[in-house]
């Protein structure tokens, strides 16, 4: 039980990686507040993880939205301890046929949606010299990949943001991390060809896809005691896709 009494904040938590994550830290005995856009499935997913665990539909992209979340979720638990921004979107297309709406809606889910929740629970965990903030970021947005311009900006720029918030919350007691998925078992990926399945697969030396799981457990790794002295790093969680 290693979140016992901790209070734990989850974007994009109504399911794929977030939902999963959220299981986890409920497992090991947190309080878990999950957002989604999603009313219906976030309900679902935090019925299931039992009763102290909460549901808020949150425009992870509005700060008020995301600032009215977090002062419910003080205002329930008392605490903040682990904050995971796992909130994202795709919207594909090569740069020069993407559309402009498609790049504003991808940066704003994908980073500012981040922006907006660190800023929001920062002075929270300052006050109480401790917490964890663990960022999703994405293999490819250290590698690259066409058609995919909006969101591999916004994967990049989550990578940014943990280093200088890790710096900039460090001497606090509070630890920011970021992990990066390579080829993951989600509804993101569910729609791929077999042509492109099997393009990625191939680059892979585990030679199999990841599962949210393996992702979630690398999340919940960071937010524990065991890495206490761990901030500032990008967990590659890709078979080997990336080294």
């Amino acid at each position: 039980m290693r979140f016992e009494n901790q209070v734990v904040m989850v974007t994009g938590g109504a399911a794929g990686i977030g939902q999963v994550t959220a299981e986890n830290f409920a497992k090991e005995g947190a309080k878990v507040a999950i957002c989604d856009i999603n009313a219906d499935s976030g309900a679902a997913a935090a019925k299931a993880l039992g009763p102290e665990a909460s549901f808020t539909q949150v425009d992870v992209a509005n700060s008020t939205s995301v600032s009215d979340w977090v002062d419910a979720v003080l205002d329930q638990f008392g605490q903040i301890d682990v904050l995971v921004n796992n909130a994202g979107i795709t919207r594909d297309g090569l740069i020069m046929r993407m559309k402009e709406e498609d790049w504003d809606a991808v940066i704003s889910v994908n980073l500012k949606s981040a922006f907006n929740c660190i800023k929001a629970i920062s002075k929270i965990m300052v006050k109480q010299r401790s917490g964890r903030i663990i960022n999703l970021a994405s293999v490819v947005g250290v590698m690259g990949n066409p058609g995919q311009a909006n969101y591999v900006a916004s994967k990049a720029g989550m990578i940014g943001l943990t280093k200088t918030v890790a710096k900039e919350l460090g001497s606090r007691g509070i630890t920011v991390n970021a992990v990066a998925p390579g080829f993951i078992e989600t509804d993101m990926t569910a729609v791929l060809s077999d042509k492109a399945r099997d393009a990625m697969l191939s680059i892979i030396p585990l030679q199999r896809a990841g599962s949210p799981q393996d992702v979630a457990d690398a999340i919940t790794f960071l937010a524990s005691d065991g890495a206490a002295y761990i901030t500032g790093q990008v967990i590659h969680v890709t078979g080997g896709m990336y080294m």
